[in-house]
């Protein structure tokens, strides 16, 4: 899935393309991975000092690919070892210690939207649109979201998102702390790039203790991981998931009203 995440240096900064258009960057497995491996690279290579996470397209992505999470709710055992192994691009995010710049175009959708609130420095497009439809799908938050967002916005603006699925866009972005900053679409990449550039040019060692102090406390980050993953792994399975999946393939409004609720596990 090379072509679907391009990966390149230069100056000091590590730049994640998302590239799979005809998709809506939606992302597989595979590009999650890919992803993870730009970000534990730049990690490793003392040489970069920043990463910048862009996308090709009219849309930053619409989030997990659909048909990885049915594959998981009919059962499928390759679909289900890999969802056991957790996400890992939330697990390069979560340990990441090089600051991550991210340029949003468009509409940014689920892990399109949680995965900002671990980047460093975010900026919008004047189109873009956040949305965090989990329950939508009759899922749960990932990426510790369900605690970092809140912080970041309130509980209202938070639940609203996740659960009534409300968008948020890129003046509502700013002004709540989402993105640092609107910029004409034209203008997108050129401005997340200097900024990503002027990153690199501090001094690393203060740079990277930066982070890790705003990070800190990072063990309550890393149990909320673990707890909405097993809850994220339940309702991926359940019924509640099986008919929103069916009602995405089949482009009607799920109903849920014949469907037994579950407890939470």
């Amino acid at each position: 899935m090379a072509e679907h995440v391009l990966i390149e240096t230069s100056a000091g900064v590590l730049t994640i393309t998302l590239n799979r258009p005809e998709k809506k960057n939606a992302l597989t497995r595979a590009m999650y991975q890919a992803m993870a491996d730009g970000i534990d690279a730049a990690d490793a290579d003392p040489d970069v000092r920043c990463v910048l996470i862009q996308a090709e397209g009219d849309m930053f992505t619409a989030g997990n690919d659909l048909a990885d999470f049915a594959a998981v709710n009919r059962g499928d055992e390759s679909a289900n070892a890999a969802r056991e192994k957790g996400n890992p691009l939330l697990n390069a995010l979560e340990r990441a210690k090089t600051p991550i710049v991210a340029a949003v175009n468009g509409r940014a959708v689920g892990v399109g939207v949680t995965m900002l609130l671990h980047c460093d420095l975010v900026y919008v497009s004047e189109d873009a649109l956040l949305t965090t439809p989990f329950v939508n799908l009759a899922l749960v938050p990932e990426a510790a979201s369900s605690m970092l967002l809140p912080a970041r916005i309130g509980h209202a603006r938070a639940f609203a998102m996740f659960v009534l699925g409300e968008a948020v866009d890129a003046k509502k972005a700013e002004a709540w702390g989402i993105a640092n900053a609107v910029v004409p679409a034209a203008e997108l990449r050129a401005k997340a790039r200097a900024a990503a550039e002027a990153v690199a040019a501090r001094a690393p060692a203060s740079v990277a203790a930066t982070k890790a102090l705003m990070r800190r406390p990072a063990e309550p980050i890393a149990v909320r991981y673990e707890e909405e993953g097993r809850l994220f792994a339940a309702q991926l399975k359940s019924p509640e998931a099986a008919e929103a999946f069916a009602a995405f393939a089949e482009k009607r409004a799920p109903d849920f009203s014949k469907v037994r609720a579950q407890e939470p596990a």
